[in-house]
């Protein structure tokens, strides 16, 4: 029997879903949390999360169109670890009908009880975080749960829950079978000619990850890293750092695009997912937007709104407002020459004051 649990901590492997959590520390809450209970009640639930709703982010479909026997191998061995008699599959459900037959065909081979689990499409960008698949799958509404307790502890139907994404599954599988070599999956979008998904080592940079994709332009541009959403942006000067969150960089071209569009773009997408529990998110997203439609836009109420949701927003979407925004007008804005953003003159001044 292989100690599992070592070789994972060993191969320093954390999760691929955007938190980065390691993924050792995880399992082991997990085995905790059953050795805490009761003889009779040590069952458990491991769920495989593939909401990829993230905006630019589709490592995890190509994952399961050339690897899925690993990513199912790797259930395997978490549900063998845990003792646990059941596994759950949750796709959104473009992947559900693209590829269950492919996954429940790999399920068969591997003779393991998982289920393939369709989210609805009602669930949205918000039904990918952890505990709002937990209310999903329970077939409750699509919001996210007050923590603690957290899902090792008390996850689906109260039981102790392990939720890893593709990617990570994919890399346990990887590394009980001493195959993991600190490989990750980048999706590259934008304003490139080589889009795609690619497989690269996980310690270069973003400069280094466009350069071996021959996806490195040669005109103005800036980039979003950890997806088109909720990704932070970075200018071409900012790219000595390695990719973040889910492995997404997509390419803007500077002269392509109207900063108030841009933004607009962002605080449309946040207003749609959001799930309208916390009312920082509902109302904020609504009068974010309804300030940036106005003819004059008053960039101090904008300063306020997205500090304010960062503070007080109950979940991570919320909170994520001011990501993309505050760091293009920080990083791009602030330090491009008034001439090359795409502005009347003298908003630029206006827009970067507010931000300080």
């Amino acid at each position: 029997m292989i100690d599992i649990l070592s070789l994972i901590r060993k191969a320093d492997l954390v999760g691929r879903g955007g938190a980065c959590f390691p993924t050792a520390d995880k399992w082991s809450a997990v085995a905790k949390a059953l050795a805490d209970k009761p003889v009779g009640q040590k069952d458990c639930y491991i769920i495989c999360n593939c909401s990829e709703g993230e905006p630019g982010v589709k490592k995890d479909a190509y994952l399961i169109e050339h690897y899925p026997a690993r990513i199912i191998d790797g259930m395997r061995l978490a549900m063998e670890f845990l003792g646990s008699a059941k596994g759950i599959f949750y796709l959104n459900p473009e992947y559900h009908q693209r590829y269950k037959k492919l996954l429940a065909d790999e399920i068969r081979k591997a003779g393991v009880d998982i289920e393939l689990f369709k989210k609805p499409h009602a669930a949205g960008y918000i039904g990918g975080e952890e505990t709002t698949a937990l209310n999903v799958i329970e077939g409750r509404r699509a919001e996210p749960r007050l923590r603690p307790p957290f899902p090792p502890a008390e996850g689906l139907w109260n039981k102790p829950t392990l939720i890893n994404n593709v990617e990570t599954f994919y890399n346990v599988s990887l590394v009980c079978k001493k195959k993991y070599k600190k490989i990750r999956f980048y999706t590259i979008t934008g304003d490139i000619v080589y889009q795609g998904v690619y497989e690269l080592p996980e310690n270069l940079s973003i400069k280094q990850i466009l350069k071996k994709t021959h996806n490195l332009p040669d005109f103005p541009f800036f980039v979003q890293v950890g997806g088109d959403g909720s990704g932070i942006i970075l200018s071409d000067k900012q790219l000595t750092q390695s990719a973040v969150g889910c492995g997404s960089i997509r390419v803007y071209s500077m002269q392509k695009y109207k900063p108030q569009q841009l933004i607009l773009n962002w605080v449309n997408f946040f207003k749609l997912e959001s799930c309208g529990q916390c009312t920082p998110c509902r109302e904020g997203t609504y009068r974010l937007k309804e300030a940036l439609l106005e003819p004059k836009i008053d960039w101090n109420t904008v300063a306020d709104l997205l500090d304010n949701l960062k503070e007080t927003a109950f979940c991570g979407l919320g909170a994520a407002v001011s990501i993309p925004i505050t760091s293009y007008i920080k990083n791009i804005l602030a330090t491009s020459p008034e001439s090359k953003v795409n502005l009347p003159i003298g908003t630029k001044k206006i827009i970067c004051s507010c931000f300080e």
